[in-house]
């Protein structure tokens, strides 16, 4: 192994993938402008539809209701309802969105308000469908409320206190502090994200640099060099790992950036911000530990560096970048599959679950994040990531000594 040579051929190929625009693109425009969109582009127009369909009235058609006026009447008054005369085939209007739900009153039900008679109304609903769920809410809201009412007023006509069926109230207090509470809100997104850049940073790069390379016919010029194939594989390894470390970087400097300027806006300015997360009140703004960023980058090289082997590998078999796009795109799959599960809840941090690829950067990545370090875990994850990359990288190698490997037919 020849250090000098090394150094050499991850110059000249850092210097070829820099002027290729699907690797810069991959590289750097994808990551740097990916947390930017997601939290001022996607989530600015979430939240205006969200806002847009919470403002609209609830589209409702009312069931029998003919010997209780009062709810009725009481319904149409209300802003948040609009009540439609068409109940003919009242499913398929819910079905087709045309309204969000039916609210179907029993015979007597005011009657019954008034004896204490039990009734039972009923809300039919497309489950699922936002819209619908918003109306059921407030529809569901509407009958509570009528119901409070209802239980004060018979309390009342027997001179009874109205706080006889409300003994106690519940408050809710939060004891984590601000960084736990954002972490937990991003810390199962973030990681996800970062492995799947971390992957596609990858990816691009070791296909230029094996099929590519055979595509253009530069590969036999490389192995004509007298260099050795060893100090060739590992040359082309160091800058597909470059690549993919340069994509995690990039992608948390965006995310940091990010948080930073998105809280200092939602919150009107970073004094505001701060006050709210004193408060602990500091709505869905998240403040995460700056520590776990530096943490999450610490945990991202060894994968960087077993994808980086891994697609190497694979992408070596194919005869043209067509063919390795084939062979590797399916593996996002595989990749994806493992970071979802660390976000599902259940899913915790243990000795077992510390030596599964992916998924164990996925959950510790979610820990640090909330400011949580499990020293013991990390040394687990960090050890067995990086073997689980020194195999791979071992069999790259070998694969690259093969002559019916690199001259495959």
């Amino acid at each position: 192994m020849n250090w000098h040579h090394i150094v050499t051929v991850y110059l000249k190929e850092l210097k070829d993938s820099l002027r290729d625009r699907r690797t810069l693109i991959s590289m750097v425009v994808v990551p740097t402008l990916l947390m930017p969109l997601i939290m001022f582009g996607v989530g600015t127009i979430m939240t205006k539809v969200v806002r847009k369909a919470q403002d609209e009235a609830t589209t409702l058609v009312i069931l029998g209701g003919a010997d209780s006026p009062g709810v009725v009447a009481a319904l149409k008054a209300d802003a948040k309802f609009k009540v439609s005369d068409s109940t003919a085939d009242f499913k398929k209007l819910i079905s087709e969105k045309q309204i969000r739900l039916a609210v179907e009153l029993p015979v007597g039900f005011e009657a019954a308000l008034k004896t204490g008679a039990a009734q039972t109304v009923t809300l039919y609903h497309y489950e699922g469908e936002m819209k619908s769920s918003m109306g059921v809410g407030e529809v569901d809201r509407f009958f509570r409320n009528l119901r409070d009412k209802t239980v004060e007023t018979r309390l009342a006509d027997r001179g009874l206190a109205a706080d006889l069926v409300k003994p106690f109230e519940i408050k809710r207090q939060n004891v984590a502090p601000p960084e736990k509470v954002g972490g937990n809100m991003i810390g199962g997104l973030v990681p996800y994200i970062i492995i799947i850049l971390c992957f596609t940073g990858a990816m691009y790069p070791a296909i230029d640099l094996t099929a590519g390379e055979k595509e253009r016919g530069t590969m036999e010029t490389l192995l004509c060099s007298p260099v050795h194939r060893v100090n060739i594989v590992l040359g082309k390894f160091l800058m597909v790992m470059t690549a993919s470390v340069a994509t995690i970087a990039l992608t948390l400097v965006s995310t940091s950036v990010s948080i930073i300027i998105g809280g200092n806006l939602l919150a009107g300015g970073g004094k505001a911000a701060a006050g709210k997360a004193a408060s602990g009140s500091g709505g869905f703004i998240p403040i995460i530990d700056p520590a776990g960023i530096l943490g999450v980058f610490a945990m991202i090289a060894p994968v960087a560096m077993f994808f980086a082997a891994i697609l190497l590998t694979i992408s070596l078999f194919a005869k043209s970048y067509k063919e390795a796009q084939s062979y590797v795109s399916p593996l996002i799959i595989v990749v994806i599959m493992p970071a979802m599960m660390g976000m599902l809840p259940g899913i915790e941090l243990t000795a077992k679950t510390a030596l599964i690829p992916i998924l164990n950067l996925s959950l510790v990545c979610k820990e640090m994040l909330s400011g949580v370090w499990h020293w013991q875990y990390i040394a687990i994850i960090f050890g067995s990531t990086s073997f689980y990359a020194a195999v791979a990288l071992a069999l790259c190698v070998r694969m690259f000594n093969r002559e019916d490997v690199i001259f495959r037919a």
